[in-house]
């Protein structure tokens, strides 16, 4: 959620209108550094909203709980009887988050986790938590339980001198405890395994010819001397009009990489619940982006590493914990709740004035209000980069070397177009921000806040209370930066994403969508303008994001990123909607061709209802719709039929339900019944028909009906292909699962061309190294190594 929760964007609205009208005009057309102060004097004198605030923070939890964690710890247990090892998993990592740091019971927690780790076959990581199960104190009479697991783990990974030695260990600890012969069985048995073992490395077997398909040539990459982290195909151009671009300076191919910027700053998304496991209990056992995705490097958790101090933030490593504590979370870790409340846009600003430092926020913000305002002139934006620099011009977020880099100065230099938010939104952000600084203060964060002190990690600042009446001057510089910074993030947020597993992940053709994972600045990645027909395509790696273009682009041409509503998705007048949070009119070719030629959008005639009786178009722009045939003119209500889209929604979502539930011969019925109904009022292109084919087969493939899984996708791809165009990401993805089906049904030769295909698109959009493409070459060479007359079927 980017902007506060409901109930306090409700309390600030009521505020803003019970406000002076004289109060309401000041507020709306103060300055930044005014909108602070006027918001510290509002906030002062109402100390209701303040209380009201801290109320609400009481419905995130946020703090350690031993008896939530002893609560997980137990549905853990049942989920690892029960042999789902992944949901005990996560589980287990909720429960460790939660314990108090030191107590017996995490190292319990790590421990019953390390188990589920071995039936995962994740060896490495399971090691892992049997040290740290080790380190906080395990206990001693259930140690050899543990060192078995041990012992175990080495022999699978052929360190037989470590195993030998954790053998040694138990066995001497079996004599001295006669209640401990249970084991001998399985001592017996890892014995056995290490005499194998050994025999194996006496005897290697030969080694194997190197598998895999043709990896792509190493990519060649010349950054930018004047713009960090862009090729040198790139130049940076002004004008009064898009102000600050990127054009290309040279021919440029499709899949070639032009930018390469790690996030300044990055705030994981809460994100959507996946469940564990049925049924509602007192704790939430919904595994979110929280539980699943590193709260700094934003790598996808397998065994997470708990902040000692709160029970939210969970990290890859400790390493990570580390860096991160340092960073931003020795003042982030006890405002957990209150960061939730604010939204994502507010804990973005406060981590970038803490991953900044003080004293780069406070001269930049100095700048601000008495600098030099010809940097902000539109005719100094006129030249190209290296000629403004050369003529000494001062070009916004340049260093003094004519340089653009990915740094605070150029994320404090994009526009937070102050005047054109509305005054409700700005009041919002301006209460929001202050409320935040307040906390700071009241909580005794301010000397971090300010870099003069570096708690040690776990170590609490006093509990959030009633603030102190006056902020200080220095909070007041950094209220005024973080409001500025809220209000770049509605122009200039980047949504980090994720292309995340749909169902368990143990299938034969696995379904993926994408998911937001994370809000970000990018300072160069926000010197792209928008197109709804762009020629680039963005990818990300944890927190780096890669730019490719995804088409030819020619020298002298705009290098442009598309900021959400795409031509093929939505007609013109929808993406105008959209795109009017933005602050301009969108003037792109895709655009102007829709709105100039006056020609009905290709979407919309595409996603059309047709005529029940001879499935000719529908059409109309009032309620009643009348039948493209003159010969047939028969007329329907918009309403009545949108009211079938939507029943019919309903109806393939039970579908969904009968497979997810294991009857997948009755969710094929309800879907071939919902194919027929739709054929009577939809169009054949419709993207619903599609989405119907994709889920047909889907469910064929779980059958192991591959033929008819892949007829099925087909006719879903053609879809696709019509909306999104040929070489589309989403049509790679869709190559991608076709792939996977005509592998598993043993279609060699349509299997390596439809492989090969969706190398050639995935490869523009996401480069050779990606895991698709990885997968994808596995793919070829398994079936490459297949004898010639099997591939010639």
């Amino acid at each position: 959620m980017a902007l506060p929760v409901a109930e306090w964007q409700a309390r600030a609205a009521r505020l803003w209108a019970g406000l002076e009208p004289a109060l309401r005009e000041r507020l709306a057309a103060a300055s930044l550094h005014e909108a602070v102060r006027l918001g510290c004097d509002l906030l002062r004198s109402e100390e209701e909203e303040e209380a009201a605030l801290l109320r609400l923070c009481h419905r995130a939890r946020t703090d350690k709980e031993p008896e939530a964690a002893s609560w997980y710890r137990e549905q853990g247990n049942r989920e690892f009887k029960r042999g789902q090892y992944r949901a005990a998993l996560r589980l287990y990592s909720k429960a460790a988050s939660h314990e108090l740091p030191g107590s017996p019971e995490v190292s319990v927690c790590f421990a019953n986790r390390s188990a589920a780790l071995l039936h995962l076959g994740h060896f490495e990581v399971c090691l892992e938590d049997i040290a740290r199960a080790e380190s906080h104190g395990y206990p001693d009479r259930l140690l050899p339980k543990v060192l078995l697991r041990k012992a175990e783990c080495l022999l699978c990974l052929e360190r037989l001198q470590e195993a030998q030695d954790i053998l040694r260990v138990l066995e001497s600890k079996i004599a001295l405890d006669g209640v401990m012969t249970t084991h001998l069985t399985r001592l017996k048995k890892l014995s056995q395994l290490k005499v194998k073992l050994g025999e194996k490395e006496r005897c290697p077997e030969p080694a194997r010819e190197a598998r895999g398909g043709i990896q792509g040539e190493p990519e060649i990459w010349e950054e930018n001397s004047r713009i960090s982290g862009a090729s040198s195909s790139l130049s940076l151009s002004f004008d009064a009009e898009r102000g600050r671009h990127l054009v290309a300076c040279q021919d440029i191919v499709a899949g070639q990489s032009l930018v390469k910027e790690e996030a300044f700053v990055s705030v994981l998304c809460p994100g959507e619940s996946l469940p564990l496991q049925d049924g509602d209990t007192a704790w939430d056992t919904q595994a979110t982006n929280a539980d699943l995705y590193c709260h700094r490097c934003l790598r996808q958790l397998l065994a997470s590493v708990p902040c000692q101090g709160c029970s939210y933030a969970k990290y890859c490593s400790q390493a990570c914990a580390d860096v991160a504590w340092q960073q931003y979370h020795r003042t982030e870790c006890s405002l957990g709740a209150l960061l939730l409340m604010l939204g994502v846009f507010c804990h973005v600003a406060l981590r970038t004035v803490l991953l900044a430092g003080f004293a780069e926020v406070s001269r930049l913000v100095a700048w601000s209000q008495h600098g030099d305002k010809n940097l902000q002139n539109p005719e100094a934006r006129s030249k190209p980069l290296s000629e403004a620099a050369d003529a000494g011009a001062g070009i916004p977020g340049c260093g003094s070397n004519g340089r653009y880099q990915s740094s605070y100065q150029a994320l404090f230099h994009l526009l937070p177009h102050t005047e054109q938010h509305s005054p409700e939104h700005k009041f919002l952000c301006t209460l929001s921000v202050v409320a935040m600084c307040k906390q700071l203060q009241a909580a005794g964060l301010e000397a971090a806040v300010l870099d003069q002190e570096s708690p040690q990690q776990g170590s609490k600042p006093k509990t959030c209370g009633k603030a102190s009446a006056e902020l200080s001057p220095e909070l007041k510089t950094v209220a005024e930066a973080m409001l500025r910074h809220v209000l770049q993030l509605q122009c200039n947020a980047q949504a980090i994403t994720v292309m995340q597993e749909l169902g368990p992940g143990d299938g034969a053709v696995v379904d993926k969508k994408p998911v937001r994972l994370a809000t970000a600045f990018f300072p160069v990645l926000s010197l792209l303008n928008h197109s709804c027909c762009p020629n680039t395509s963005i990818s990300f790696h944890g927190t780096a994001a890669t730019v490719r273009a995804s088409q030819a682009i020619s020298s002298g041409q705009e290098v442009l990123h598309c900021y959400g509503p795409h031509c093929c998705r939505m007609k013109v007048a929808e993406r105008q909607q959209l795109l009017s949070q933005y602050f301009f009119k969108c003037r792109c070719r895709a655009c102007l061709e829709e709105l100039e030629s006056g020609v009905k959008s290709v979407v919309s005639i595409r996603n059309s209802f047709c005529c029940p009786k001879c499935q000719a178009q529908m059409l109309g722009e009032e309620d009643t719709l009348r039948c493209s045939n003159e010969a047939c003119a028969t007329s329907a209500s918009r309403d009545h039929l949108s009211g079938r889209l939507q029943n019919l929604q309903q109806q393939i979502k039970k579908a969904l339900d009968l497979l997810k539930a294991g009857k997948a011969d009755q969710a094929i019925k309800m879907l071939l019944k919902c194919q027929m109904d739709a054929g009577t009022f939809l169009s054949p292109e419709h993207l619903l028909m599609g989405e119907m084919e994709d889920h047909l087969a889907q469910i064929y493939a779980t059958l192991g009906k591959w033929q008819e899984a892949a007829r099925h996708l087909k006719k879903s791809i053609e879809i696709v292909e019509m909306h999104h165009g040929p070489s589309s990401v989403e049509t790679g993805h869709e190559l991608f699962k076709l792939a996977q089906i005509l592998f598993n049904g043993f279609a060699v030769s349509e299997a390596l061309s439809t492989i090969q295909r969706a190398e050639g698109i995935l490869s523009v959009h996401f480069g050779p190294q990606s895991a698709q493409i990885q997968e994808l070459q596995e793919m070829k060479a398994c079936l490459s190594e297949l004898p010639r007359n099997i591939l010639q079927r």
